[in-house]
């Protein structure tokens, strides 16, 4: 069962327990082809792809989502704390094209800190916490965000 919790101003915390080892856990959140199933596939008709990833301290990543109005939003950062399989720390920023006005779209990187803990041998509990975030309009669009990644990991945890 989720709990979710956000804080005001501009940090987002999300909370879940999935039903799957720490370690499966952790893998979903590190390997191109797990993540394929799940990250940004929160909205079903939004085609998306995994430009880069590099899963160490330093290394980057690169996510590309089109929606079908044809605007294209790449996501990216840097990964900074890599601890397997307890933690996970990256940048994260956002940047849209045609380029528009769009609150809910960060113009500075922000931070996000994924950790995984161990309740039982076949439960994790992921506590992701996404702080910097710039104005309330993008808090709430990262916390929907997040939510909706989220129901998708469980989904492909399951299989």
């Amino acid at each position: 069962m989720a709990t979710q919790t956000a804080s005001s101003g501009t940090t987002v915390q999300v909370r879940r327990t999935f039903s799957a080892s720490r370690q499966k856990v952790f893998r979903a959140w590190t390997e191109l082809e797990a993540l394929n199933h799940w990250m940004c596939r929160d909205v079903e008709s939004h085609r998306v792809r995994h430009l880069k990833l590099d899963v160490r301290p330093n290394g980057r990543y690169e996510i590309e989502v089109k929606t079908p109005e044809g605007v294209t939003y790449t996501g990216g950062g840097v990964y900074r704390e890599v601890k397997p399989p307890e933690k996970l720390s990256f940048t994260w920023l956002w940047k849209r094209m045609p380029e528009k006005a769009d609150a809910s779209i960060q113009a500075e990187d922000s931070l996000v800190t994924v950790e995984f803990f161990e309740r039982g041998a076949d439960s994790t509990e992921v506590v992701l916490t996404h702080e910097m975030l710039q104005t309330e309009e993008s808090r709430k669009s990262h916390k929907k965000g997040w939510e909706g990644c989220f129901d998708k990991l469980a989904e492909y945890l399951e299989k």
